[in-house]
């Protein structure tokens, strides 16, 4: 058989877009397989940011109910089997392995016809395969880029199509407005179904999200903060009571709220299907669901945080975090970021936040050198150095910690997966 890493070689050998968008490829090679996506069941999730924390929060509470669940994210932040998870633990290196052995000459065979199929295609179809496999109950499928055109949307009518919150991103690809973004994300909304819908999304989205659930004779269910009173946010979670129910998340930030209203939205969603989910399971699934580099600690004290906001909106929500948390702390950041990102757009929710940054390149072909990021901050009034190295940046602001200050790493979900395993290590180490 071949090794792990051979696997990932041969899965990292693929284009990382196909020569035209189309859901043809991956639907040939997964009759190819014999269509394991049509054996699964699934709850299907998009949008722009909130998409991977609303997924965790979601199969966290199935797997509570005692269904084997499913889970598809993307990407991952520190291991390539991230990606897929049965009742939260990710595929074994050996059986991903036999899955990509199992699977690639179908890759080659097709490439040979001029059908070359992507890197995600590919993840997709060995995701689908091994819940398929597995005989999971449930699917909880997170969309890897929009949602019309996406790998995942070659299912059928899940029993819940979800669409987080919306905002500017990939514009090169998805559109340059609102508008245009959210009708990719609606692709996913099938025939007959039911569509929940985050609070709190832009009019000019949710007037899409709405109209496309109509004419699909979905029912529209919007997420609703109002029946969520917050009963405590500090730096250990949030505290909520639902409906008469008691929840606590261990995620930051108030923009978490919308993510955990729209998990619960769900949940009643599937329990009007017949889906046995009682109250202690939604109490133990919040209060245990994991999800790293999103508002992550991984030190008290010293305080340190991790987030992979690299976008507008995630900036924002990831700044009005900082300002509620992080008390009067001087705050050092290392920051990494992508170059085909909104870049001066993110940055510039940071202004006036940071006493110190020190810049990066995430290990991405795509990244953002740090010079220029460094004069991104600067252009804001921001002290920012470019560092050469995760390991250099870490010494240098680990340097300046103290009592009274914070160090929050944040901008993109490579530079958080180059830099977590690091810092859990100087942690042991101290």
């Amino acid at each position: 058989m071949i090794t792990y890493e051979e696997a990932l070689q041969k899965i990292e050998s693929l284009l990382r877009f196909g020569s035209r968008p189309g859901l043809e490829r991956v639907e040939k090679l997964l009759a190819l397989l014999g269509n394991p996506q049509d054996r699964l069941k699934f709850v299907h999730v998009a949008g722009t940011n909130g998409k991977g924390s609303t997924c965790a929060l979601i199969a966290s509470v199935l797997k509570k109910s005692q269904y084997k669940t499913g889970l598809f994210i993307s990407p991952f932040v520190t291991d390539f089997c991230e990606r897929m998870q049965i009742n939260g633990e990710m595929i074994g290196r050996e059986e991903l392995s036999a899955l990509v052995e199992k699977i690639f000459p179908l890759v080659d065979q097709m490439a040979e016809n001029g059908e070359i199929i992507t890197e995600f295609e590919l993840i997709t179809a060995l995701a689908m395969e091994w819940f398929a496999e597995n005989q999971c109950d449930i699917v909880v499928l997170e969309v890897g880029l929009g949602g019309r055109l996406d790998a995942t949307n070659v299912i059928s009518t899940p029993l819940v199509s979800v669409i987080t919150s919306i905002s500017l991103d990939h514009t090169a690809i998805l559109g340059d407005t609102l508008a245009k973004i959210a009708y990719e994300k609606c692709g996913i909304i099938k025939e007959n179904g039911v569509t929940v819908c985050s609070p709190g999304q832009d009019p000019e989205a949710l007037a899409v999200i709405r109209s496309t659930a109509e004419e699909r004779k979905n029912r529209f269910v919007p997420a609703d903060t109002d029946s969520v009173e917050v009963l405590s946010m500090n730096i250990s979670g949030t505290g909520l009571e639902y409906r008469g129910l008691l929840v606590s998340l261990p995620f930051l930030g108030e923009h978490q709220v919308k993510n955990a209203v729209t998990a619960l939205a769900v949940i009643e969603e599937l329990k009007k299907q017949g889906y046995q989910i009682a109250d202690h399971s939604i109490e133990a699934g919040f209060s245990s669901a994991s999800f790293p580099a999103r508002m992550e600690v991984l030190s008290a004290d010293p305080l340190i945080v991790l987030d992979g906001a690299h976008n507008p909106g995630g900036t924002a929500a990831l700044a009005k975090a900082v300002g509620k948390y992080f008390d009067d702390r001087k705050i050092i950041a290392i920051v990494g970021m992508l170059a085909d990102k909104d870049v001066t757009g993110a940055v510039r929710n940071f202004t006036g936040l940071f006493s110190k940054v020190f810049t990066l390149a995430p290990s991405s072909p795509r990244a953002l050198d740090a010079q220029s990021l460094a004069e991104h901050f600067q252009k804001i009034g921001t002290d920012a150095e470019p560092a050469q190295t995760a390991d250099a940046a870490l010494a240098k602001a680990f340097s300046l910690l103290d009592g009274n200050s914070a160090l929050l790493i944040c901008g993109s979900l490579y530079l958080a997966g180059d830099i977590r395993p690091r810092i859990v290590n100087l942690l042991h180490a101290k």
